[in-house]
């Protein structure tokens, strides 16, 4: 008879294992949490908790071990019992400090965002220029004015203004295709540093939800859905630097919130011609949840920027006396730029672990650029200086399907699927020869540009014991059309093209502080539209194919190793030419390059975390010593360490190292390296914070952009080829008072 009771619960126990388990996390004052890790440690099964801060939990039995989990909380485990099984729970986490122990690794292919949102919050980003910083490996530079976006590395590119990252905002994309100044072009100043939540990136062609520019990886920004508390800062500095930053809550009730925040940022830089710079952010948030059902974000924005520039200055005129190395050869280069935003997302949740996710965006953009990269060699006269402008009209939209519980005979797994479009309207694109940022010399280049790129993407994720496949496929369709208003007969030329990248990443868990990882797949970068034209549809959107090995391990609670072996072969590298309103192709390269990183917490007030990363960056179609990658950087590394907490006094230490590069295909002209160290020191009293931020703290001469340049000076009867660079700031501190209420 026992043993028949014993079979009849044992049939009863695998009902209710049958079952999933539900619920909601919410903090102490009932706030639903997001993107709040379960993990089941006796089956391996995990899930994140949605907009609303709900979940269900696959496949969990009577007596499972669950680890409740989210930066900023205390972790909490819960034994499973028969009633949990039975209906919904409320799991409450109370706060503590952030912590690398509140991280789980589970089998996620973006694993590493989740131990960056440490460095995010426990240190986070000062200024625009340090949000892409954020991204291990990834180095940026500024030059030509601090209106301009920055010159990207990463994975041995020199990805220019973004060609082969793919940046976006809360799902709107940042790139600019078939840009005035460069492909891809990304102006990430629209962005209020202080609105940041975290950053989820990637590295590699390995995501089938990224497209365009998704070729050394990708970076999508995560702003606050609601604040915690309104505040207002003041910063002063040298330079005659002045920030005022403000973020005030204007609605907070059970089903929604919003929130203002504005900016203010002017500084006329360290330069002997005072750059005069101002720029001005404008963001208002509205949130909208009913839990459990469905949340709805609503995001408008607006950005204006205006300053001078000394651009980039040769070597050889600081050499000879003419200038010192903030001086300038023309004093007339600057620009100004402005993009609004209205940002759409929509969560619905269709029960069953379905949901749908939808997002749209429009963007008005303006942009305008007075450039001098070669002086006089073409014009002894008036000199070389150039304009670049363009108006753009940018829309889009994408919706995307997750069932997480999905089966198929006896197999579960779970997969997703999307659709979008991207439509760009770019009117008087324009490249011209100028004179004095005044007089217009001669039109190189002018037209109307429309680009349109529709897709649909698939992905599944199935467990197999401690494995987990992810099978993924995506579809581009492109468009491009370019109405040349300089012929002198109407020009209206069209090209189409497709692109199919596969993607298919392994992941192994042996145990919940330890991931292996192989990635694969093929991405793609497209060209300039005036260039796709020109050329009859060539080389349109050539490929790229990754490949990574790699693992993340967490061998105790407060400490995280990570090493990826990884491999980028390009079909095709493009090369922008801001006098020529081209972009080159440059062959076929290939890449091969490990990185390695680690993040270690040994008390709660000490953060420390540092990475490395080298490559081997050539072209196959060029001869041994004449196949090197211009500006393609072989090691950089990254690090600093942060102490303290919001009580008292807390600050970080921060560096960056970029080793010497070649600046040319047979490395005879050499890009300088750098080590830059910055520093914060913060005094917490109540509700204010009173701040001190050092930049470049030990006054390190470097140059932070650097070019080989063919140029002429007005006192020259011949060009020179050299290096030619925009000096990094020196020793520069501010100093910062925030309140908060």
């Amino acid at each position: 008879m026992k043993y028949i009771i014993a079979g009849i619960s044992m049939f009863f126990m695998g009902t209710i294992a049958a079952q999933n388990l539900k619920g909601k996390l919410v903090n102490e004052s009932g706030t639903p949490l997001e993107d709040a890790g379960i993990f089941n440690k006796t089956s391996g099964q995990h899930n994140h908790t949605d907009a609303t801060g709900h979940f269900v939990l696959d496949r969990t039995t009577v007596n499972d071990t669950i680890y409740f989990s989210i930066l900023g909380y205390e972790t909490q485990t819960r034994v499973v019992s028969r009633t949990d099984l039975e209906k919904p729970i409320t799991i409450v986490l109370k706060e503590s400090f952030i912590s690398l122990d509140q991280v789980v690794l589970v089998s996620k292919v973006d694993a590493l965002s989740r131990l960056v949102d440490v460095d995010v919050k426990t240190n986070p980003v000062k200024s625009s220029q340090e949000i892409l910083r954020k991204v291990p490996g990834l180095i940026i530079g500024q030059h030509a004015g601090g209106g301009k976006a920055e010159q990207i590395f990463l994975r041995g590119f020199d990805v220019d203004h973004g060609t082969d990252v793919a940046i976006s905002v809360e799902g709107m994309p940042v790139n600019m295709v078939s840009h005035a100044h460069g492909q891809g072009y990304a102006d990430l100043h629209f962005v209020i540093p202080e609105t940041i939540e975290n950053i989820n990136f990637g590295k590699g062609p390995y995501y089938a939800d990224q497209g365009n520019f998704n070729t050394a990886g990708y970076v999508n920004l995560k702003l606050r859905k609601r604040l915690d508390q309104s505040m207002v800062s003041t910063e002063i500095g040298q330079f005659g630097t002045r920030r005022f930053m403000g973020m005030l809550n204007v609605l907070e009730n059970q089903n929604s919130s919003a929130y203002l925040a504005s900016e203010l940022y002017l500084t006329d830089g360290p330069f002997d011609s005072p750059q005069n710079f101002n720029r001005i952010n404008v963001m208002g948030r509205y949130s909208y949840a009913l839990p459990g059902e469905q949340e709805l974000i609503l995001t408008a924005s607006h950005f204006s920027s205006k300053w001078d520039a000394s651009g980039q200055v040769p070597q050889r005129a600081i050499d000879q006396g003419l200038i010192g190395r903030f001086g300038a050869i023309d004093h007339t280069e600057g620009g100004q730029t402005s993009r609004t935003n209205v940002v759409l997302n929509h969560t619905k949740n269709l029960g069953s672990s379905k949901s749908l996710e939808t997002m749209a965006f429009v963007s008005q953009y303006h942009f305008n650029l007075f450039s001098n990269f070669t002086f006089f060699l073409e014009d002894l006269v008036n000199g070389d200086q150039i304009e670049q402008y363009e108006d753009r009209l940018m829309a889009g939209a994408k919706t995307v399907f997750n069932n997480k519980s999905a089966k198929f005979g006896n197999l579960e797994f779970e997969y997703n699927g999307g659709i979008g479009f991207r439509y760009d309207n770019i009117d008087d694109n324009q490249l011209s020869r100028t004179l004095n940022r005044q007089e217009l010399l001669q039109r190189l280049a002018y037209g109307d540009i429309d680009e349109v790129n529709a897709y649909a993407f698939a992905g599944a994720s199935v467990n197999s014991g401690k494995f987990t496949f992810e099978p993924a496929l995506r579809l581009d369709y492109f468009k491009f059309d370019y109405y040349n208003k300089l012929s002198g007969l109407y020009d209206n030329r069209s090209e189409e093209k497709m692109a199919i990248s596969p993607k298919f990443n392994t992941i192994y868990s042996p145990t919940q502080n330890t991931q292996f990882f192989l990635k694969t797949g093929i991405g793609f970068h497209s060209n300039d539209t005036r260039v796709v034209v020109a050329n009859g549809g060539q080389e349109i959107l050539p490929a790229a194919y990754g490949v990574d090995l790699g693992t993340i391990v967490k061998p105790m609670d407060k400490l995280v190793l990570n090493a990826t072996l990884w491999s980028l072969f390009l079909d095709q590298e493009f090369v922008y030419v801001g006098d020529a309103a081209i972009v080159e192709p440059s062959g076929k390269t290939r890449r091969m390059g490990v990185e390695v990183g680690a993040r270690y917490q040994p008390l709660d007030w000490l953060y420390l975390y540092s990475d490395a990363n080298y490559t081997h960056a050539r072209s196959t179609e060029e001869a041994d010593g004449a196949d090197y990658i211009p500006l393609a950087p072989d090691f950089t590394m990254s690090g600093g360490m942060t102490l303290g907490n919001t009580d008292g006094f807390f600050g970080s230490l921060n560096y960056r190292y970029i080793d010497e590069r070649p600046a040319n295909e047979d490395n005879s002209i050499v890009a300088e390296g750098y080590f830059v160290t910055d520093a914060t020191l913060n005094y917490s009293l109540k509700n204010w914070t009173f701040g001190l931020i050092v930049e470049n703290l030990f006054d390190t001469e470097w140059n932070e952009t650097q070019f080989a340049t063919e140029s002429r000076l007005f006192n020259e009867a011949s060009s020179v080829e050299e290096i030619h660079f925009t000096p990094g700031t020196p020793f520069y501190v501010r100093g910062k008072v925030t309140v908060s209420f």
